[in-house]
């Protein structure tokens, strides 16, 4: 792969044109500004760049085909001119950088040629947004997406990434058409879900076409359109800049506090001492003035009042007060969006002239509701808000209106935001400030800490360009936030751009209808794959330099040394076992009582290699309690006192460092070495035996003369023992251990015992020694066997043996045949990719839909669209709810199969992914009540149901597709009539942006 590296800001003057710009402007910052661009090219192998211009080269165009009213910045120009050469490019950039000039140009470019170029986004609402800006500006723009389809046979389409893909999948004639596809947001292509989506599109798209790709700062941007130029065989640039427009400082407000640290100043300098400042400010919350919610803590809320002195409030008054309005303020749950802008109701940020404005533009956006939508609860209670130019922004909204709140936002009407994390996605709405409530967000599977990429992301919206100096970020801290945490979200690098690639059936399947398609090809061209060769040449020379040292490594009488090792590692490993089976609670518990003497592991931590002796090195200590440790989940009284973990607080000789601004570090060191008598928490695997005897212990361990006799004490019972031995406690007589386990390892390890007296090698002079050489050996065999093992698996074709199983269930199942052509059900799972398509499929071929109701069928869908988990969700009436398990019996089967053709599945979480949490709701709409009527009897955000029953229509829609292909006329009539009975009112009023 060539690669042709140039620094595209370079001027006669030999200085970068981003300084000299600067300097022009008096501008005092020219030290610090950074590079403006970086400009590079990937070419597939054995490319000869062509002598003439590419197709649409400058040369044949006096005129460009856009003239912007401001200067372009260094990385727009630069792209710019890799789209007149007709050249692919990659431009990575920072949120609000001016991504979106490049594919304005394109468009632009395209028009002047008379050639077709299509506008792919992420997401239904940025489609729209886009749609509407590029109508303003050329007219012959049309729209596909799920939901709206107009003027598709414009020179400019806008749509989403999935219908883009379904257009090639269907081979549909604008694909042939098609000079420029332009992918925004293009590091989308690592989110987990529909990931994937982003490299088949790029994969299959026409082989003819130019591309744009539009990209947050991504590190390996390189190794992206490296992939690009190979699977199209053409160049792809790569313009990078880490440059802003608009500075940005970043600070962070301490729990409690009532001010705010620089941490990292407009140049990007740490400020360790202020950071360091800012944490000794943190102020800890008492019990009494937190309330836990979701796993999350919610500041200011007492008993459910608003507190005016909770830190959001504070922290806003503040930023009203220093002028750094308008804030957008991050929070990760729609709940909490809404607590949170509650707590600003006594604050009015704007004059009457603008609460009139605002009440003028609302109104006649709920226009076009009905009387008894602008009654809903949600429309109702944000007006007020609204006035007081604050406002709230979520997915669980009305869509009508996010987009009216989105207007007032960018007309300055709202001064103060509360919104989730999907706000930093798409068009571009700047504030001043960003501020972070929450740094913890739930990811589908647990509570984490945001991504330092994820912070850059919504960071990213502070700074309005050519209006603030600078944009401040705001990250608000309390005690559970590491420092190491919050330094590297603040000062971390974006995220690399891995691929996402899974199999799906849909894709295999529709793989299989092309003419020209096959799954292998796609496996073969996936970035996955590409990721998965690159890595080759550095595994090859890891492991040929582990093989090397390994060689390199000559023990004498190896065979006789090996076999030592072997028995020294089945010993220790029999060890564990007994000692797991003797210190389970059940048995050991009864026996950690005050003043017991207890055998503690006391390995020193400077040892390089691990002890070979049958012995572990230990020292004593005396139990002063234990406790049980209680996890998140544990708050359930069923959980057995055995399944639990406990920790003993134990008395013992410890090293104890507390230098300087580390943390305090301690070291159990045995008793005649020097150290202080410290109590200290272990947990029971640290205990490696019971003595029988204990000790009278103090009334107060506190007193350090206390804890030095009473350590005298066991002291001088050491001694006393030290020819017998400490007698310890015998887990069958004392502890009454019955274990059928216990007694098997205890007999082998006596043999082992009688084994290494009798081993020859076992009294030759550096024994020891030689175990460890032999264990390093080992260790680097088992590394190098690791390495090789990852090169197997990049060699092979990725997911090949996962291609293999889900071919055997699409026949098994009898969606292909032998030779893999398709068969009825496989023509009727291509058209599903909306929901789960062979569970769908199977409803429908085993008459399900038939045989039921159009209101009971559109009910028994919903359970395909809806994820979200909802504990106080309405049960399904006792007909819905029989059509429910009917699903989960499909569900089972169809997972059961799966699993029996090895692909991995967990059966009982694939089935209880089907929800009935929408089912009443969904089954209401379809017999005609009103919305307002449905939101009073379920738990659920009025836009997540809206949402819900788009996703519905959707798969309604590609439902009467896949039957018109199999000619089941009747059931196409019938969905038909589903979509008209769920196609009205809010749920599908036109978006704003249309």
């Amino acid at each position: 792969m060539g690669s042709l590296k140039r620094k595209s800001d370079e001027n006669p003057s030999g200085e970068p044109a981003q300084k000299q710009q600067h300097k022009e402007n008096g501008s005092d910052m020219v030290d610090s500004e950074p590079v403006a661009c970086i400009h590079d090219v990937s070419y597939p192998e054995g490319y000869a760049p062509p002598t003439h211009s590419g197709p649409s080269s400058a040369s044949d165009h006096s005129e460009p085909p856009k003239v912007f009213p401001f200067t372009l910045d260094p990385f727009q120009a630069e792209a710019i001119k890799c789209l007149e050469n007709g050249e692919s490019v990659m431009v990575s950039a920072h949120t609000s950088a001016g991504k979106t000039v490049v594919a304005l140009y394109a468009i632009a470019m395209s028009l002047r040629n008379k050639q077709r170029v299509v506008y792919t986004s992420p997401i239904k609402a940025l489609s729209n947004q886009k749609y509407r800006e590029f109508k303003q500006e050329f007219t012959d723009v049309g729209l596909m997406t799920g939901d709206v389809t107009l003027e598709p046979n414009a020179s400019c389409l806008v749509m989403t990434t999935e219908i883009w893909r379904s257009m090639q999948y269907k081979g549909s004639e604008v694909t042939r058409e098609v000079a420029w596809v332009i992918f925004d947001e293009v590091h989308y292509m690592r989110d987990r879900e529909r990931g994937v989506v982003w490299e088949e599109s790029i994969v299959m798209s026409p082989k003819n076409s130019r591309f744009v790709f539009l990209s947050a700062t991504v590190p390996n941007a390189k190794e992206f359109a490296d992939w690009v130029a190979k699977v199209h065989r053409q160049p792809c640039h790569i313009v990078y800049t880490d440059y802003r427009p608009t500075p940005l400082q970043h600070y962070i407000f301490p729990s409690g506090g009532d001010g705010l640290f620089l941490v990292v100043d407009e140049k990007g300098k740490f400020r360790e001492d202020s950071f360091q400042r800012a944490l000794n400010a943190l102020v800890p919350l008492n019990e009494s003035e937190k309330k836990k919610e979701n796993g999350k803590w919610q500041k200011g809320l007492i008993m459910g009042r608003v507190s005016e002195e909770s830190d959001i409030f504070k922290m806003v008054r503040m930023i009203i007060q220093r002028q750094y309005d308008p804030v957008i303020l991050f929070s990760f749950s729609k709940r909490e969006c809404e607590t949170l802008a509650l707590q600003m109701a006594k604050m009015d940020l704007n004059g009457d002239d603008e609460k009139v404005t605002v009440e003028t533009i609302f109104w006649n956006a709920m226009d076009s509701l009905a009387d008894d939508d602008k009654k809903l609860p949600q429309v109702s209670h944000m007006l007020p808000l609204l006035k007081r130019g604050i406002g709230v922004h979520h997915s669980g909204l009305l869509p009508i209106l996010k987009e009216v709140i989105e207007i007032l936002f960018q007309e300055g009407l709202i001064k103060c935001l509360f919104a989730t994390e999907t706000f930093s996605i798409g068009l571009n709405m700047p504030a001043k400030t960003v501020v972070f409530t929450n740094v913890r967000k739930f990811d589908g599977d647990k509570f984490r800490w945001i991504s330092s990429g994820e912070y850059i992301q919504m960071s990213g919206r502070a700074g309005r360009r050519g209006i603030d100096k600078r944009g401040i970020c705001i990250l608000m801290v309390d005690e559970k936030l590491e420092p190491s945490t919050a330094k590297t979200m603040v000062k971390g690098s974006a995220d690399c751009l891995n691929s996402a690639f899974h199999l799906s059936y849909n894709m295999l399947l529709n793989q299989m209808r092309s003419e020209d398609g096959d799954p292998e090809n796609l496996l073969r061209n996936s970035f996955y794959q590409f990721q998965a060769d690159r890595a080759l040449p550095d595994l090859e020379k890891q492991a040929k330099d582990l093989e090397l040292e390994r060689d390199s490594i000559i023990i004498e009488e190896e065979e006789s040394v090996k076999n030592y090792y072997n028995l020294l590692q089945q010993y220790k490993s029999l060890k564990k076992d007994i000692h797991d089976i003797v210190f389970s609670p059940r048995y050991c518990l009864p026996f950690l009582k005050s003043g017991r003497l207890v055998s503690i592991q006391c390995t020193k931590s400077d040892e390089i290699s691990p002890s070979f002796s049958i012995e572990d090195q230990v020292t004593w200590g005396v139990v002063i309690n234990f406790q049980r440790i209680k996890t998140a989940s544990e708050d359930d009284a069923s959980k057995k006192p055995e399944d639990s973990n406990y920790t003993v607080t134990v008395l013992t000789r410890c090293v104890v460092n507390r230098e300087g601004n580390a943390k305090k570090t301690v070291k159990i060191v045995p008793l005649e070495e020097p150290g202080e008598p410290f109590v200290i928490s272990i947990s029971l695997s640290q205990i490696s035996s019971l003595s029988s005897l204990r000790v009278t212990m103090p009334n107060d361990t506190l007193p350090l003369e206390a804890r030095e006799n009473t350590l005298k004490k066991v002291s001088e019972i050491l001694s006393r023992f030290r020819e017998k031995g400490v007698p310890l406690l015998d887990p069958e007589d004392d502890m009454d251990v019955k274990s059928s386990s216990y007694r098997k390892a205890a007999r082998r390890i006596e043999a082992l015992e009688n084994l290494f007296d009798r081993h020859e090698i076992a009294r030759t002079p550096l024994i020891e020694q030689k175990l460890k050489v032999f264990h390093m050996k080992q260790d680097l065999n088992s590394r190098i066997k690791s390495i090789k093992k990852s090169m197997r698996s990049s060699t092979a074709l990725a997911f090949k043996d996962e291609l293999k199983a889900r071919k055997r269930v699409l026949r098994r199942l009898g969606y292909i045949t032998s030779d893999d052509v398709l068969e009825l059900k496989g023509k009727v799972a291509c058209e599903i990719s909306s929901a789960d398509e062979l569970t769908l499929t199977e409803l429908v071929f085993d008459g399900v839909l038939k045989d039921i109701k159009v209101e009971e069928m559109v009910s028994l869908l919903s359970c395909f669209v809806w994820q979200e988990k909802i504990p106080e969700a309405t049960k399904p009436r006792e007909e819905l709810d029989s059509l429910f398990a009917q699903l989960q019996d499909v569900a089972r089967r169809v997972a059961n199969v799966q699993l029996e053709c090895k692909v991995q599945i967990d059966v009982e979480s694939f089935t209880n992914s089907f929800r009935p949490d929408i089912m009443e709701a969904v089954y209401a709409w379809a017999r005609g009540s009103k919305f307002y009527e449905i939101m009073t009897g379920t738990p659920v955000f009025e836009g997540s149901l809206i949402r819900g029953i788009r996703r519905l229509e959707e798969v309604l829609q590609q439902l009467i597709l896949a039957a018109k292909s199999i000619g089941e006329t009747e059931l196409e009539s019938k969905l038909e009539e589903a979509v008209s009975r769920i196609k009205r009112d809010i749920v599908f009023a036109a978006s704003l942006y249309l």
